[in-house]
């Protein structure tokens, strides 16, 4: 009997993981006549329901028409259902708190309606729809204009990678991701805008939509996403773009203009999307590093990126400002952060680290590769993002089997671990003597 919100996450997804890995076994999901290793079913199936976009097979050569299909579909449950899902656990955490914690979320979350379910079912999609309409109209006609593809194989395309745009998956139909289109911004822009949107979250997009004209009533949550989101994507760009700019497998050979590009699109892509304009493989070990830091940050809360989310890290940032300064409270656009919220990003920030240290030396030891490489590679797995630097197909069935575990993890994690320490609440009846261990 599933009686905790998060259960029914969980045997959610792992439901719809199942029923993906038994479509995509069929024949007719894959090019020829012969049935899909279950492994092979059961990684690309997990990658698409998580929406991370890793793949031990070339999704266009390896799979027919229905496969792909079929990928592109739990993609889509995938990405409506995390954002549903975790808009809806909110609504549950604020049901669930005393009457003046719930007046302050009902002002900290006008975004989503705290006693209508439904709303919150019907703006997700409406939005999701919207925003992969839009992107798929702009992207098929680039690619029926530019690109000499047929109108129906244009829209293929078009509406294919606008989902896994929006929804952050990361999936291609080309082997090289998106490194033939790096120097044109008809692709790269729409698809990076469309990460973005998807990644910051849907109470940020439906605040701001309602309040467009007047940022001063944005909620506390809709500042802190937007103002890191920002913060982020240019000093990402900055870094990445300055690492590679010599580099003759990357950006070295792209005149100015395109330089900008790709530094910016695999600034954006960490945010946890993907696809990649340029060859990881290739990259300098601080690029590497600098995209390691993005993936594991990630987006925003409620949307389709993974990572211990940009709230997170910006809450461990105030609560260090807070401490160096001397000060009691930790305060953040005029407000001020309860004690229980900075327990829960602690928990939160160092249990992930925790098993992405642990996943990574128990990966090292199971294939033998470079630590930085199995690195990029857990941590892109764990915050469901997808980049690779080329080594998923080679790291043999223990490794995949352990991507598999960090993808599901890394997806359901931090929204089931956070909503079962709020919902878990109990007072103590007692308190013991204050201690005070010396620190550093």
């Amino acid at each position: 009997m599933l009686r905790h919100p998060a259960q029914v996450v969980v045997a959610g997804f792992a439901g719809a993981v199942l029923v993906g890995t038994l479509l995509l076994m069929l024949p007719v999901a894959r090019t020829g006549t012969d049935w899909t290793d279950p492994l092979t079913a059961l990684f690309t199936a997990t990658s698409a329901v998580c929406v991370t976009g890793l793949v031990v097979v070339d999704t266009e050569s390896y799979f027919s028409t229905f496969g792909e299909v079929t990928i592109l579909a739990l993609i889509q449950v995938g990405g409506l259902g995390t954002m549903t899902l975790a808009s809806l656990l909110g609504l549950a955490i604020s049901r669930r708190l005393g009457l003046r914690a719930r007046m302050t979320a009902a002002a900290e979350t006008k975004a989503v309606g705290l006693g209508d379910v439904r709303s919150v079912v019907v703006g997700v999609a409406r939005t999701s729809l919207v925003v992969e309409a839009v992107v798929a109209l702009a992207l098929g006609l680039r690619f029926w204009l530019a690109y000499d593809y047929s109108p129906g194989r244009a829209a293929y395309l078009g509406v294919f990678h606008s989902v896994s745009a929006f929804n952050n998956a990361g999936f291609a139909l080309w082997s090289d991701s998106l490194i033939g289109f790096v120097t044109d911004p008809w692709i790269c822009l729409p698809i990076a805008f469309s990460v973005i949107l998807g990644g910051i979250g849907f109470p940020v997009i439906l605040e701001v939509r309602r309040h467009l004209r007047t940022p001063r009533r944005w909620s506390m949550h809709t500042k802190m996403t937007l103002w890191a989101t920002a913060v982020l994507l240019v000093l990402g760009t900055v870094v990445v773009t300055a690492n590679e700019w010599r580099n003759p497998a990357t950006l070295g050979q792209l005149d100015t203009p395109g330089r900008v590009l790709a530094g910016f699109f695999q600034a954006v892509m960490p945010r946890t999307a993907g696809f990649n304009s340029i060859d990881y493989g290739a990259v300098n070990e601080g690029t590497l590093l600098v995209t390691v830091v993005l993936m594991f940050i990630g987006g925003g809360s409620a949307g389709t990126a993974g990572g211990i989310k940009v709230t997170t890290f910006v809450l461990l940032f105030f609560v260090i400002w807070a401490e160096v300064r001397g000060e009691r409270d930790v305060q953040a656009f005029e407000r001020r952060i309860g004690d229980r919220v900075v327990r829960q990003a602690l928990t939160v920030a160092l249990l992930s680290v925790g098993l992405v240290v642990t996943a990574t030396v128990v990966m090292v030891e199971l294939t033998g590769l470079r630590t930085a490489v199995v690195l990029f590679e857990v941590v892109s797995a764990f915050a469901t993002v997808g980049l690779s630097t080329g080594i998923t197909a080679d790291v043999g069935t223990p490794a995949q089997l352990m991507l598999v575990a960090l993808m599901f993890v890394g997806r359901l994690g931090p929204i089931t671990l956070v909503s079962a320490l709020a919902l878990r609440e109990r007072q103590r009846l007692y308190h013991h003597p204050e201690g005070r261990p010396l620190i550093g």
